[in-house]
């Protein structure tokens, strides 16, 4: 094919995508004035204008922030139809646009017009002629990519209809990768497009082997589902659970790149509001901090007296001695607990208090005054109100989790419920990671106890509107000037008003990757946040690190009760070359893994380089990483057991040969998250962290010690021999 007939196709496609970003330009000009008219209407003196301010500013500041995000790449499709279908040119695009006479210019990919841009095949092009990619880079179109679907009805269209190119996933499947997760929507799959159009409610559920593209088609059905009922997702909240935070800016970059902002994007670590946690505990730690066995230590240690708190009150109350001693008050702590949540009962405590202590006054001065009068004596002594708030004071779950590191306290409740082989091993994590103000240096595991906790507290009862203090009132009535789309976009995408309310945590519709990882008591965690919502869950069986994943499906299944299930299988394994991808299997079949095994679609003649009895670890390491950086465009893995990790960080600093990649060219797990795309190459990271992450070549150093850090290391290698799509080197 000539050179001048692309450039033609090229420049014809240029012309199209010019005439969309103009009207892009006029449709956010129309937002803007739409917003700025909004704003004026709060000026009209009387609550009508407020509510039309509020209603056309937010619609205004929504459709800007959706015309913000569809300017990279915002054409990339072209459908042309049997002319007896549709005589014109079908544009597909991350948005839809109208022109000036309300004709449509550009279709929204996830809009029913466009679904026959996935579904069509050559087996069954329903309509379809040619199916065009285009590749841009901003505005400027730089190339297309055909695909010819239906022959019979082309015959006569030669001329008309040029095929250009090898076709557009292949040419996506060569792309180099950088440090996060591209959207995928030019060249979704007929597969993929199944599960991203799926009924919305219920549970979705998308399994398949490495590769197949699960997350990224997770994300596009997120989109997806904000397109369709927009009301319900936006209101309600997206949630989209990952396993770390270097996973979560990896993936960070799709939904915005496809219009969407109103998602929450959390780590494990990050699920509960307020509560950051990045460190994992030692996989025998973990074990134990994951299992189901923790809801009863927990709910037994929200129903303990407080640590430290008085067992005793003795008040001498005209002719008599009231004495509450330690059984009075374990039968009241236990009164009180059996009507609900420990902190609910706040203000039944003093009164539960009062009316123990008037059934002990018998003198005839102590009653001639009679029990109000007595309320108002207690409720006047300091001694009363002091032993009230130390008895049973408002508590949060942090605290709570604190008591846990006494042995003595942790052998009570623990007893019958956790080993003392695994009472040893919890306290010896929680008394190795004590934060300077004595609570618990919270690890990943540590976030669900936390949320479990909440939970068997309860919130504290609201406070009645005159008993708060005017600063408080003061912000309260400032957030209610604020407009709904204020609120929305001040605080970026995804952004939800803070809270630590467990009657808060609910979302419309939650999304859960690597979901094989989760544990019992992460099952728990995240299904509070999904009562009453719609599900979409990701995940391969044979990933899994988690040791018992009967008590894991068990959890899982009672976070899901009662919603109907829809299963996808993915077959394809996209990332892989064929023969990265047949060592990992082969792999898997020789330490008996029952591994889902997709069918990798492309080849590059490379294998994997096995490099077996190393004297210099750190010499052939180096090797091994400049030769790939050397030979690959994007990023580059290093794979290292836990107990190596700093050592490798280390050597990376001293070699000259990386620096001149880019300032940042060397980054550790722990950063690995928060620098831009694109700036370091290569990154050191353990079997764990790469979970969900793909690079363009990746050299695991020590294979058989990550195998051998836990009980699930051999799943854990497969998931790291399989990161890699284009070279792969490890090191024994």
């Amino acid at each position: 094919m000539s050179e001048e007939l692309v450039e033609q196709e090229i420049a014809r496609e240029q012309a199209f995508v010019d005439r969309v970003y103009v009207q892009l330009e006029k449709s956010a000009k129309s937002a803007q004035a739409l917003a700025k008219e909004g704003h004026a209407r709060g000026g009209l003196g009387h609550e009508g204008g407020l509510v039309e301010r509020d209603a056309m500013v937010f619609q205004a500041a929504r459709r800007i922030a959706q015309l913000d995000a569809a300017h990279e790449g915002l054409v990339f499709g072209r459908l042309d139809l049997r002319p007896e279908v549709d005589g014109e040119p079908r544009y597909i695009g991350r948005i839809g646009l109208r022109d000036e006479d309300r004709d449509s210019l550009l279709i929204d990919w996830r809009a029913p017009a466009a679904a026959v841009f996935y579904q069509a095949t050559a087996a069954e092009p329903q309509n379809v002629v040619r199916r065009r990619v285009l590749r841009a880079r901003g505005r400027d179109v730089l190339g297309v990519e055909d695909e010819l679907l239906d022959a019979s009805a082309y015959e006569g269209r030669e001329t008309e209809l040029p095929i250009i190119g090898e076709g557009a996933l292949m040419a996506q499947l060569s792309r180099a990768r950088d440090r996060q997760m591209h959207s995928i929507v030019a060249t979704i799959q007929a597969e993929q497009d199944k599960a991203i159009r799926a009924p919305g409610r219920g549970v979705v559920s998308i399994s398949g082997g490495p590769g197949v593209g699960k997350t990224v088609v997770a994300l596009h059905r997120a989109a997806y589902l904000l397109y369709t009922d927009r009301r319900r997702y936006e209101a309600g909240g997206v949630l989209i659970v990952g396993p770390s935070g270097v996973f979560m800016t990896y993936i960070s970059r799709v939904l915005p790149s496809l219009g969407e902002t109103a998602v929450a994007l959390r780590s494990l670590g990050e699920v509960v509001d307020g509560v950051k946690a990045t460190r994992h505990d030692e996989p025998a730690v973990a074990a134990v901090k994951g299992s189901a066995r923790m809801t009863e230590l927990l709910r037994r240690t929200a129903r303990q007296q407080v640590p430290g708190s008085p067992g005793e009150f003795r008040i001498f109350y005209r002719d008599d001695v009231l004495t509450l001693d330690r059984n009075r008050l374990g039968n009241l702590r236990r009164q009180l607990m059996s009507q609900g949540r420990r902190n609910r009962q706040l203000p039944r405590v003093a009164n539960t208090l009062l009316d123990a202590l008037w059934r002990q006054v018998r003198s005839e001065r102590g009653r001639e005054r009679g029990k109000p009068a007595f309320e108002d004596d207690m409720l006047g002594d300091q001694r009363f109100l002091d032993f009230t708030a130390a008895w049973w004071p408002a508590l949060d779950a942090e605290t709570v989790l604190g008591w846990l590191r006494d042995p003595e306290f942790l052998a009570r409740v623990g007893d019958g419920v956790v080993s003392s082989e695994d009472q040893a091993l919890l306290l010896k994590s929680w008394s190795s990671h004590s934060g300077a103000n004595g609570r618990v240096d919270l690890s990943i595991q540590d976030v669900p106890l936390l949320d479990e906790l909440r939970y068997a507290l309860g919130d504290l009862p609201e406070q009645p509107a005159d008993e708060r203090d005017v600063d408080t009132e003061l912000n309260i009535n400032v957030q209610e000037l604020l407009t709904a789309s204020d609120r929305e976009f001040a605080s970026g995408p995804g952004w939800r008003p803070p809270t630590n309310r467990i009657e808060d945590d609910p979302f419309a519709h939650v999304l859960i990757d690597e979901a094989q990882d989760l544990t019992p008591m992460q099952w728990r965690m995240v299904g509070r946040r999904g009562r009453t919502a719609s599900w979409t869950i990701v995940g391969d069986p044979a990933q899994s690190s988690w040791p018992v994943p009967e008590e894991a499906a068990t959890a899982r299944a009672e976070a899901l009760e009662g919603k109907p299930v829809h299963e996808f299988h993915l077959g394809t394994n996209y990332r892989n070359s064929a023969e990265i991808y047949a060592f990992a299997a082969a792999y898997a079949g020789r330490v008996g893994l029952d591994a889902d095994l997709p069918t990798a679609v492309r080849s590059t003649g490379v294998e994997p380089e096995v490099l077996d009895g190393v004297a210099d670890l750190e010499a052939a390491t180096r090797t091994e990483v400049v030769r790939l950086a050397g030979q690959v465009a994007g990023t580059v893995g290093v794979v290292v057991p836990v107990a190596r990790r700093s050592e490798v960080n280390s050597w990376l600093a001293s070699w000259p040969e990386l620096a001149a990649d880019a300032p940042s060219a060397r980054a550790s797990a722990a950063d690995a998250g928060s620098t831009p795309s694109g700036e370091d190459r290569v990154v050191v990271l353990t079997g764990l962290d790469t979970k969900g992450l793909e690079f363009d070549g990746i050299v695991v150093v020590r294979p058989q010690e990550i195998e051998d850090e836990s009980p699930t290391g051999r799943a854990t290698l497969y998931v790291v021999l399989t990161r890699a799509t284009q070279l792969l080197t490890t090191i024994s």
